[in-house]
């Protein structure tokens, strides 16, 4: 009798096992869709979230539609798709009134800016600090939108070199 009930156990255990793996297949096809970077922040999801955040938060939240949205909002989580992405300007957009609460943003705008042709300034009416990625042949495709908020002004200057192409020297 003991044994049978080891061999129940453990076919009880494959089986969830097995359902647990069609779940995460089941939320990886679905994240193949993705929606565009304004109807992401129309939803809530601002700044670099890894797709492996969204599967820690369907551990949290059993709300099934936020997780499918986080999903088709998130980045990958390879790190060669992830260290390899580069973009071909920045747009760093940011409150004029609120930047005095920014003192590590004020001082990447003063002091570093010109070394990046590509980042342009704009001040919009309370916007949080974020930096706006961008591509395409004019820069004028929008590919992501990240808050800035807390990071200092180091991050920001190492982001910039790792995610913005350089420009030939002309």
């Amino acid at each position: 009798m003991r044994k049978r009930e080891m061999e129940m156990a453990r076919a009880w255990s494959t089986m969830m096992m097995m359902m647990v793996m069609i779940l995460m297949l089941t939320s990886t096809i679905s994240a193949k869709e993705q929606l565009s970077t304004k109807e992401c922040e129309d939803l809530g999801f601002t700044g670099l979230a890894l797709c492996s955040d969204c599967h820690s938060l369907s551990e949290y939240v059993k709300d099934q539609e936020l997780v499918s949205d986080c999903l088709k909002c998130c980045a990958d989580d390879s790190e060669d798709s992830i260290s390899k992405v580069t973009y071909s300007g920045a747009i760093l957009e940011v409150c004029m009134r609120k930047l005095v609460f920014y003192p590590e943003i004020v001082g990447f705008i003063e002091e570093e800016k010109q070394n990046f042709p590509t980042l342009k300034v704009e001040y919009v009416f309370n916007s949080p600090p974020k930096l706006i990625m961008l591509d395409g042949a004019d820069d004028d495709e929008r590919k992501e939108t990240i808050r800035i908020d807390n990071w200092k002004r180091e991050h920001l200057l190492q982001y910039m070199r790792e995610k913005v192409k350089p420009t030939s020297a002309s």
